[in-house]
């Protein structure tokens, strides 16, 4: 398994131990964690706290420099909010748990030149499955549907 994708499925944990959604990050440069979060949009009453803008916003201020060599761990494919993010600040590689229960504009960031790996996880998959069948009002809140 690799380490930095558990550490995003313990930020999902944390998450959903908050009364959240389950989905989590981590910035890696240099092959350490830089930053880590969760969706706490519930939590915080955020319209924009997903767990990559969380996350992105706990590694602070970073230079482009950084940022090229960065790579964003998600247990989710991430959303269109998220996935701008992410191409703004020229992040290049993308590492996602999983696309079977949300898939966001994948095509779109390959286009944009950023390599972007989905890994079937079924940690990931089980998580989400169990939350969307427990709580499909808040993940459609959360989606924006």
């Amino acid at each position: 398994m690799n380490e930095f994708l558990s550490a995003a499925i313990e930020e999902a944990e944390q998450g959903l131990a908050e009364g959240g959604i389950p989905i989590g990050s981590v910035l890696v440069i240099d092959n350490k964690i830089v930053g880590r979060g969760h969706n706490r949009r519930v939590q915080g009453g955020s319209a924009i706290l997903h767990a990559e803008m969380d996350c992105l916003e706990n590694a602070g201020r970073l230079t482009a420099s950084q940022y090229a060599k960065s790579t964003l761990y998600s247990t989710l494919s991430p959303c269109d909010m998220c996935s701008g993010a992410a191409l703004l600040y020229k992040i290049p590689r993308i590492v996602a748990g999983e696309n079977k229960t949300f898939q966001g504009p994948e095509d779109y960031v390959r286009s944009r030149g950023a390599s972007l790996k989905i890994l079937d996880d079924p940690r990931c998959i089980e998580l989400m499955q169990q939350f969307i069948a427990d709580h499909p009002e808040l993940w459609n809140e959360d989606i924006g549907e």
